[in-house]
């Protein structure tokens, strides 16, 4: 499932305050980052990862890679930090907007 305009927006608004959890360092993109991005993903669906100026690896190009590792979502590429979403499993705790139907119009 990807998310919509307007549920990437959403979540946009719900991380602003939010400070990044996971720092990606010099020796860049690892089984063990990963594996911390995901363990912070169950905590808390929705995180943000910077990466410091002196790491190897570079944001924009390292979004993919690791949405498709963790299983998340980039909802945010902004200079040196990513926004990620993933929704827990079990009990969720951030409720998505819905998305507009197909075939309606706005006087409907």
């Amino acid at each position: 499932m990807s998310l919509t305009p307007k549920q990437k927006q959403y979540l946009k608004g719900l991380a602003h305050g939010l400070e990044p959890v996971v720092q990606v360092g010099s020796k860049g993109i690892s089984d063990s980052l990963v594996e911390q991005i995901r363990d912070q993903l169950v905590a808390h669906e929705l995180i943000k990862v910077r990466f410091n100026t002196e790491s190897a690896s570079e944001p924009a190009e390292s979004a993919e890679e690791l949405a498709t590792r963790t299983k998340s979502q980039v909802v945010q590429k902004l200079g040196r930090v990513l926004l990620f979403y993933r929704r827990h499993d079990e009990k969720p705790k951030i409720e998505l907007p819905k998305g507009k139907r197909p075939g309606r119009t706005a006087a409907e």
